[in-house]
């Protein structure tokens, strides 16, 4: 009896552990047209509502996430990168990169846009941090941290002072504990700054990786996730010390990382998204994803992750040209 109730309880812990190391296997569910001219930049989920925000050029397009239909259209922009959302006071916030840089600020039922706060140039990533209540974005020729309240007097309020970086930056992640890290793409750094003294507190190399771009955070754990593309490789950081934990090759032409329920993921221009977890406290690639060529940025929620993209035409000495009005979304969903 004791050897049956042995055997059963092995069994059934063995049964648990296979369950919580399992992982889901990723797979194209499907692509939805959308249309629409311009390039893309990033991708921004909104979970709770269904919807996609992505960046265009001169327009940024609202996107629902379960059919693909256009929802909305928020034009007039010059060179738009990224959105943040801030759903308690129905505003989003676009980084509008072209000429002298601005943030655009819209309302999240209509699209209309709502005013304009002053930047610097080549505003690009964006992000908005509750625990300190601001909006972030990173000025790429500014080398420059801007950071703001989200209720901000569209009328006579402006963005803070910025926070001088030591490279350029092009992507941002924050920890929820007053703590925010930037890629600095052309010194192969990660910058951390303190947002409550306002300054680089740290300065930590990606190497074996390089000109890091794609940046997520696993908060919980402490861990970067940081997409390179020379040499091409998704770099897992210690958060608290900037001790290089893995180095995992990838695709070319990596833009964007995500890290989502205990995996971490990588989209490359190439047509591959890569599938990271952690196993025996290692971390290893379980899976390369076959998505369409161009396809290296995404937005990732739940099971899905959303990756733009357009049908690509070969252009001499230099990158392929999307084809007019063939703008999609590829959904990659967990099976």
């Amino acid at each position: 009896m004791r050897t049956r109730l042995a055997l059963t309880a092995a069994l059934l812990l063995s049964t648990a552990a296979l369950a919580v190391s399992a992982q889901p296997n990723w797979t194209v569910k499907q692509t939805f047209p959308v249309g629409g001219e311009g390039g893309w930049d990033y991708v921004t989920v909104d979970a709770a509502n269904h919807r996609l925000f992505v960046t265009r050029s001169t327009h940024t397009q609202a996107i629902d996430s379960e059919s693909g239909k256009l929802l909305g259209d928020i034009t007039g922009l010059k060179g738009s990168h990224g959105v943040a959302l801030v759903p308690q006071l129905n505003r989003g916030f676009i980084t509008d990169g072209g000429g002298t840089g601005a943030i655009v600020v819209f309302d999240l039922k209509t699209y209309a846009v709502l005013g304009r706060l002053a930047a610097l140039p080549d505003a690009d990533g964006i992000i908005y941090d509750e625990k300190t209540d601001l909006v972030l974005a990173v000025s790429g020729d500014g080398n420059a941290l801007l950071a703001f309240k989200p209720d901000v007097d569209l009328k006579t309020g402006t963005i803070l002072p910025p926070i001088a970086l030591p490279g350029a930056p092009e992507f941002l992640a924050v920890d929820g504990a007053g703590k925010a890290y930037v890629n600095l793409e052309d010194k192969n750094l990660v910058a951390v700054v303190d947002l409550h003294a306002r300054k680089v507190i740290a300065q930590w190399p990606v190497a074996p990786g390089g000109h890091p771009v794609g940046l997520a955070i696993d908060a919980a754990h402490h861990r970067l996730f940081i997409g390179c593309r020379n040499p091409q490789k998704l770099v897992v950081m210690n958060a608290d010390n900037g001790a290089i934990e893995a180095a995992l090759p990838i695709g070319a032409g990596v833009d964007a990382t995500a890290y989502v329920n205990g995996q971490a993921f990588a989209s490359c221009r190439d047509g591959s998204l890569t599938v990271v977890g952690e196993k025996g406290g290692k971390f290893v690639a379980e899976q390369t994803v076959k998505t369409l060529e161009g396809a290296r940025t995404m937005g990732a929620s739940g099971h899905h992750i959303y990756l733009p993209t357009a049908d690509l035409e070969p252009v001499a000495g230099g990158r392929p040209k999307a084809k007019p009005g063939t703008f999609k979304i590829v959904v990659v969903e967990a099976k």
